[in-house]
């Protein structure tokens, strides 16, 4: 009989690769936000997977980048802190395209050439080039970033292709151990934190560039009532100007983004949400930032 096998797994990488993707993926439901915004993720997420062979708590951490400001250094920080402890790494890498700065300022500050955590390079996107040389190409200068030789497993995000094959090789690489978790937990997160997620995740994907980084959403209420949950939320940004295009023409932007993070919530909530929004501003909140004004 085989041992049952516990384990941490930590998914890094740069910005946009697809870690929180691959995570919802694995997961089988959506627990961390995924939008094409770069810092989508910023803080680490864990998602539990549970088989008859293992349990494995997958951290999701936020994409890695040379800190420009108070926000970027924290999100280094949450990414580095999600080692602690951690028995494999999965070095998320675009495959689409060749190692760049980014990758490589990964490695150099975080991971490591020759990273004693064990450690596979997953390569997602991979399938969105039809030239197989080039493919090949790109892979290599992944690998050339490490001085010792690590392995590759090629995925697909988007389709699902190939996850049966990561989660087997994952599992050869987890220590015995027993569930800390029941099965039906997909995640430690509470609903307050996946609440300001799921409105973040929102706002991203209804405004233009220049509000995704500099918006934070506060949860200031939180009330689990029996009929349903009353939520109240405050989105902070940095600028007025930001602060209008948020509540758009009559409140419409507002409005729009309340009503699908509404949606998002109740679905992962499982009960009726009343929830409500308010933007306010913060000057140079970014600049400033504390890994509590995350949380």
């Amino acid at each position: 009989m085989k041992q049952y096998r516990f384990g941490y797994v930590a998914i890094l990488g740069r910005p946009n690769v697809g870690k929180s993707t691959i995570l919802n993926r694995i997961i089988g439901q959506k627990i961390a936000i995924a939008t094409n915004k770069a810092q989508t993720t910023r803080r680490r997420i864990n998602g539990i997977y549970t088989s008859d062979e293992a349990q494995i708590v997958f951290v999701d951490t936020p994409g890695i980048h040379k800190p420009v400001d108070g926000l970027g250094e924290v999100l280094v920080d949450e990414a580095k802190s999600a080692l602690k402890d951690i028995d494999l790494v999965l070095f998320v890498v675009d495959g689409s395209t060749s190692s760049g700065r980014g990758d490589r300022w990964i490695v150099d500050n975080v991971l490591g050439k020759s990273p004693e955590i064990p450690m596979f390079i997953v390569v997602n996107k991979s399938d969105l080039i039809k030239d197989e040389i080039k493919k090949e190409e790109n892979i290599v200068s992944y690998k050339t970033l490490f001085e010792k030789n690590i392995s590759v497993l090629k995925v697909s995000a988007k389709t699902g292709r190939n996850f049966d094959t990561l989660i087997k090789n994952i599992i050869r690489k987890l220590p015995p151990g027993e569930k800390l978790y029941d099965e039906d937990i997909v995640t430690d997160e509470n609903m307050r934190n996946i609440s300001a997620e799921l409105i973040r995740e929102q706002i991203l994907l209804n405004t233009r560039d220049e509000i995704p980084h500099s918006v934070r959403v506060d949860i200031v209420e939180y009330k689990e009532k029996e009929e349903l949950d009353s939520i109240r939320a405050n989105i902070v940004v940095e600028q007025d100007s930001q602060k209008a295009i948020l509540i758009g023409k009559g409140g419409s932007m507002l409005k729009k983004i309340g009503t699908a993070a509404r949606l998002e919530i109740e679905e992962s909530a499982g009960r009726k949400v009343f929830l409500e929004l308010n933007v306010r501003v913060e000057k140079n909140w970014r600049k400033n930032c504390r890994v509590e004004k995350l949380k």
